[in-house]
């Protein structure tokens, strides 16, 4: 599995609409044939950023994400909304499947 986590910061002006103006390219990337997850979360320390959570069951289905039109489209579009250059993480490991339980943390009761 490919994992990839980004954070993007965003212009204050667009923070609060984000969810929004990449509501689409979000919907697009959910659909691909062998995304396993593609999740948004608002950094708590940092309001005007969001981490991207984004995972694709193997090389191929990376490639035919980043040669997707929406994917062209959203990279078209996204210099508009960012403050900075978004920054990443990369992790292609055949020991991944996707989430899984973590053992540390068990609700009580």
């Amino acid at each position: 599995m490919i994992l990839i986590v980004v954070k993007f910061p965003v212009r204050p002006e667009f923070a609060d609409r984000w969810p929004e103006l990449v509501s689409e390219f979000t919907t697009a990337v959910r659909a691909e044939p062998g995304n396993v997850m593609f999740e948004w979360s608002r950094s708590v320390d940092e309001p005007d950023s969001y981490v991207l959570v984004e995972g694709f069951a193997d090389a191929e289905a990376g490639a035919t994400h980043t040669s997707s039109a929406h994917f062209r489209k959203a990279i078209d579009e996204m210099p508009d909304w960012v403050a900075g250059t978004p920054s990443i993480m990369y992790v292609d490991s055949a020991d991944l499947a996707g989430w899984g339980p973590m053992a540390e943390v068990q609700p009580r009761g």
